[in-house]
């Protein structure tokens, strides 16, 4: 089944202002919806611990599929960093959707290699597209290769030429949107 939107979910301190989102909204060819978690909305910093999100993320994957007309098997989630990480928990938990796309997935905490977030990528069947840049602190390229294969679907890895786990500049942002426009296309 076609992938016919996407939901996108910010970071742990950001919010979906972030210029990548925005860039996705303007640029990709099917609609983009941008979700903000709950304690972002109350001006929180924080959510505390990440799977604590996954009912409320469930929820509003629903909703925008029922709001587009389109049924969630046709919705591909995702996010930046913490939102992204929300997103695969949820999926690896029985979240059915076209795909996932994650943006600066936080591999592990800066500097703790060994506390590694992939237990549950093994759990995640649906299509997955991961987007870095190479001066990452939450993951380098060669510890996601080490690690990509234990997706149990199919894995696109894009490597960005220069950015670290924010991208900044609009090079960076375009090669976002075209990583994720043709990955769309392909799934």
């Amino acid at each position: 089944m076609a992938v016919k939107a996407v939901m996108m979910t910010p970071g742990s301190g950001g919010s979906t202002d972030h210029p990548t989102f925005h860039q996705l909204v303007a640029e990709l060819d099917i609609p983009v919806r941008l979700y903000d978690f709950e304690y972002r909305r109350q001006g929180k910093k924080s959510s505390g611990r990440a799977d604590r999100l996954i009912p409320e993320l469930a929820v509003a994957a629903g909703t925008t599929a029922k709001e587009l007309g389109i049924d969630l098997e046709e919705l591909a989630i995702g996010g930046r960093s913490m939102g992204g990480r929300v997103c695969s928990m949820a999926v690896a938990g029985g979240l059915v959707t076209a795909g996932l796309v994650l943006l600066s997935y936080p591999l592990h905490p800066p500097g703790k290699p060994e506390n590694l977030r992939v237990g549950h990528w093994p759990h995640i069947s649906c299509p997955t597209l991961l987007v870095s840049g190479p001066r990452d602190p939450f993951g380098s390229e060669a510890e996601f290769d080490e690690h990509v294969d234990s997706l149990g679907g199919p894995a696109k890895k894009v490597w960005l030429d220069s950015g670290n786990h924010d991208p900044r500049n609009a090079a960076q942002r375009g090669a976002i949107v075209a990583a994720v426009s043709a990955w769309v296309a392909e799934i």
